[in-house]
């Protein structure tokens, strides 16, 4: 798997990279984000075999529902300061950069406490009471999200990956580490709630220590305001939806299924999820500031060069999402104890349903480094609706295997409206879906028959 990700990476990228080119920065921020993706998969791996054994499922159903609360507060209020400091020309500029922390530390404040508001009737609904407490000490975490440096987004704008990586695995790994040590003492929620905390207060610390850009001030540019306010107001609306679009499964099986069955679910979800998480860390730390750099160009140029490049990327993915569908049960079976087992047969199918937005997730970028966000937006309006009417009708229809079938199915609509999208702007690369769709259905019908006839079933069993 790695063998095949690497030479497409090198294919994509590494032809004629000269020292400072674009093509150069890319290329090395490719290598840090594979490289710093591996190290972090294998550190939550690692910590999830652990906690997995001293924490019950109704701990973690526990903590999806506490998380999905503090991202939907996140998403709800985002309008994409870090993206405008990326795409804005004006993004190296102290004033821009200043106004962009003023904004951001004011909503981090404004998050933290409107967590206090509304965790009362999200408990309730829900009939928890403990995310009454639970969920404004986790939303802590907000608070000092918003007080990180616009070094990081400086970073992100200038392709030095490698910096960001390092800080990333460095709060990463101090939250682990207090993670296991709290949950050894003391095996409860508040493991996990303290190892997000301190990961927080790391990125925090680091981000100021960085030097990347200027050093933030509280300050105000009434240009730069509106610039920001601008290209994000459609970032407010496509975050919102796409909140309800990712988290709409988590809120209802919430509701209507037991916590621990909560928990599975996101035990399943997490490990299906390991090629999207890749191509999110490429898209944000790669695709779209190069394709921000581009922008300039006329549409046939940028199509050109992102055709060119974009298919051995979609092979690599193909190869990379088959073992997922093909052997999750196994993975799930070995790696977790029998409370965690009802995962196995949902991994496949999630994994296999994750395949409309790995296509999407490779070229988007494009939409949004040419100020083009409303084509995402109402892809996430789609996914909202097949999520949730889908989800019900599924529930009804076939209980969970229902339910976990129609989330499996919600990127389709997604996508056919993003490729609307690239159409109407001259990028669509349809050709490209489709032989890359091929290689992935022969190389798991492949794979599926030798694992049947060698007498190991399918990978949906049970």
């Amino acid at each position: 798997m790695f063998n095949a990700r690497w030479f497409a990476l090198r294919q994509v990228l590494f032809h004629a990279a000269t020292p400072g080119s674009l093509r150069a920065l890319a290329w090395h921020g490719t290598v840090w984000t594979i490289a710093g993706y591996g190290a972090a998969q294998l550190l939550r791996l690692g910590s999830n075999l652990i906690l997995t054994r001293w924490l019950f499922p109704e701990l973690f159903g526990l903590m999806v529902l506490a998380n999905t609360f503090l991202i939907g507060l996140a998403l709800l209020s985002d309008f994409g300061i870090g993206l405008s400091i990326v795409q804005n020309r004006r993004g190296g500029e102290s004033e821009f950069l200043n106004t962009a922390w003023t904004m951001q530390v004011a909503r981090g404040v404004l998050l933290w406490l409107s967590s206090f508001l509304l965790a009362l009737p999200f408990a309730e609904f829900y009939g928890e009471p403990m995310l009454r407490r639970l969920i404004p000490i986790a939303a802590l975490g907000l608070l000092l999200a918003g007080f990180n440096a616009t070094g990081l987004f400086t970073l992100q704008r200038e392709l030095r990956i490698g910096t960001l990586t390092k800080i990333e695995l460095g709060a990463q790994a101090s939250g682990i580490l207090v993670m296991l040590v709290w949950a050894w003492l003391a095996p409860n929620v508040w493991a996990l709630v303290a190892g997000g905390l301190v990961s927080a207060l790391y990125k925090l610390i680091a981000s100021h220590r960085v030097g990347a850009g200027t050093r933030n001030r509280f300050g105000w540019d009434a240009t730069a305001g509106r610039a920001i306010w601008t290209f994000g107001k459609w970032i407010v609306l496509s975050s919102a939806v796409t909140f309800f679009a990712e988290q709409s499964d988590r809120l209802m099986l919430g509701k209507v299924v037991p916590l621990g069955i909560v928990g599975v679910y996101g035990i399943a979800l997490a490990c299906a999820e390991v090629p999207r998480q890749i191509t999110l860390a490429l898209v944000g730390n790669v695709l779209f500031p190069a394709f921000s750099s581009l922008r300039e160009l006329s549409r046939p140029e940028l199509s050109e060069k992102i055709s060119r490049k974009r298919l051995p990327c979609l092979y690599a993915l193909a190869l990379t999402v088959v073992p997922f569908a093909a052997f999750g049960d196994f993975l799930v079976r070995v790696l977790f104890d029998a409370r965690y087992w009802q995962a196995a047969w949902m991994l496949p199918l999630l994994a296999l349903g994750l395949w409309p937005r790995l296509l999407c997730n490779t070229i988007e970028p494009a939409l949004f480094a040419l100020g083009k966000p409303q084509y995402s937006a109402a892809g996430q309006i789609a996914r909202v609706v097949w999520t949730v009417g889908g989800t019900l009708l599924g529930f009804a229809w076939a209980g969970i295997l229902g339910a976990v079938l129609a989330i499996a199915l919600n990127d389709v609509a997604y996508y056919c409206l993003i490729n609307f999208g690239l159409w109407r702007e001259g990028l669509s690369e349809l050709r490209q879906d489709a032989k890359a769709t091929f290689v992935l259905v022969l190389f798991l019908f492949v794979v599926m028959s030798a694992r049947f006839f060698l007498g190991g079933g399918l990978p949906f069993y049970g």
